[in-house]
């Protein structure tokens, strides 16, 4: 028969095995106080009636039977709490209240045959010896009290055992409950969300336990996913609609050179043209390629030591004779040393996207500053521009892919720069900021540093 779901979670499971160990423990317990209780009862009676014998002994004028008969008798009347046994060499009781035994000397304990009485459910135990007539004086006192005693221990922890049996098996069920309200709420959440509701998000209690923190995991994890959900659409849409237009332009382009009566030259220029707008649609396409496989991550296998200082000086190097054409000043402040994890050719083409949008967009006769410097732990690099800049309100927007200020419609370019940028920022773990240079853009990211500065 298949079990309840509640009896078949791990808590309950795992409550049982607490339950269990405790219930050993228990028991281990029990064995210890019930040994230590019933064994210093046990000392008391055996120096009681070690006490008892030397008494007796010390009271007879003899160690011998004649002399021992008439204290034990009177003591026997005295004393109806103590039992006493005289017998002779020949096994005869001469007085006492008990019946004839085996003359073994040392500690024993004699059945309860012959007695009366609330001791009759007990044993004696005593001390026996040897007299040098050969006869045998045994004194005893009952062991009724440490029987009880050990009854008492047993009964008790009997109780307690069987409490602590049910207080487990209840908590288990209390802690299963509470468990399997929590785990039905996440599954119904996550049935939720696999329906399409990606706003849905799974509620937390704010006691930072383990499934307050796997809650709060299993949130941000969808939060990120409804986020590249959204990238995915906003690049589908934007894609739609960014490469509409050249298509449009290549079809009317191949249309008119069918449709008009032209020369060889003139079908040249119409293929020129047509070929132009095809390298500028396959450039698209590359670059989208090229931020899916940055963003996939695979590349951090092949990452180096790279200077950043160094590095920077060569790209912007390569860039001094563009930036001349446009009557710009183009100056170069890394010190070398600045040493990051990562990819060369990568961040190679991340400052190159942002030394030529710094050249296209800041404008005929700007000043461009590139620099680099280890600071307190990290990587800082920079490429500023006292241009037009970016209005704050778009700063965030022109990070997207194909997104371009209405300033940018007319000049060459996809809307993707500044997206591989992003891409290749993220896969360094660096972190990239737009800021108002005054005027101007000046563009910071901060790496991990692999070291001081060398």
């Amino acid at each position: 028969m298949r079990l309840p779901r509640l009896l078949r979670t791990s808590s309950f499971r795992l409550t049982l095995l607490y339950g269990g160990v405790f219930g050993l423990c228990v028991a281990v317990l029990f064995v210890i106080v019930a040994w230590s209780a019933t064994g210093y009862i046990a000392r008391q009676i055996d120096r009681t009636v070690a006490n008892e014998l030397t008494e007796v002994r010390a009271d007879a004028a003899a160690d011998t039977a004649p002399a021992l008969r008439p204290v034990i008798e009177q003591l026997v009347a005295r004393a109806p709490g103590i039992y006493y046994l005289l017998q002779d060499a020949q096994g005869r009781v001469l007085a006492g209240n008990m019946p004839a035994a085996s003359p073994l000397p040392g500690v024993r304990v004699l059945g309860p045959s012959g007695r009366a009485g609330r001791h009759a459910d007990g044993g004696i135990r005593g001390r026996g010896v040897v007299l040098s007539d050969g006869s045998y004086l045994f004194v005893g006192i009952s062991d009724f009290e440490q029987g009880e005693m050990r009854t008492v221990i047993v009964h008790a922890f009997a109780a307690g055992f069987a409490v602590t049996i049910a207080l487990a098996i209840l908590g288990g069920l209390a802690t299963s409950h509470s468990l399997l309200r929590r785990i039905d709420a996440m599954s119904l959440a996550s049935r939720d969300i696999m329906k399409g509701d990606l706003g849905r998000r799974i509620d937390l209690r704010g006691s930072g336990d383990e499934l307050d923190r796997l809650a709060a995991s299993l949130n941000a994890m969808l939060d990120r996913i409804q986020e590249l959900m959204g990238e995915v659409q906003q690049v589908s849409s934007d894609i739609a609609h960014d490469l509409r237009t050249p298509l449009s332009r290549l079809r009317q382009r191949l249309e008119l050179a069918l449709r008009r009566d032209r020369d060889a030259a003139a079908l040249r220029d119409a293929v020129e043209g047509s070929i132009r707008d095809a390298d500028a649609i396959l450039e698209t396409f590359a670059a989208l390629l090229r931020i899916a496989q940055i963003e996939s991550g695979s590349r951090r296998a092949g990452f180096t030591e790279v200077d950043l200082g160094v590095l920077l000086g060569d790209v912007a190097e390569a860039y001094v004779p563009v930036a001349e054409e446009h009557r710009q000043r183009l100056t170069v402040a890394a010190a070398p040393g600045s040493r990051v994890a990562g990819d060369r050719q990568l961040l190679a083409q991340l400052f190159a996207n942002l030394i030529e949008n710094a050249i296209r967009h800041a404008g005929d006769g700007a000043a461009i500053a590139v620099t680099a410097a280890w600071d307190a732990g990290v990587v800082r690099a920079s490429v500023a521009d006292d241009g037009p800049g970016i209005p704050p309100a778009l700063r965030a927007k022109v990070l997207r892919r194909f997104y371009r200020l209405e300033t940018s419609r007319t000049t060459p370019g996809s809307g993707l720069g500044l997206s591989v940028v992003k891409a290749i920022a993220l896969l360094h773990d660096a972190d990239l900021v737009l800021e108002d240079n005054r005027p101007g853009l000046r563009c910071v990211l901060v790496f991990p540093a692999l070291s001081g500065p060398a």
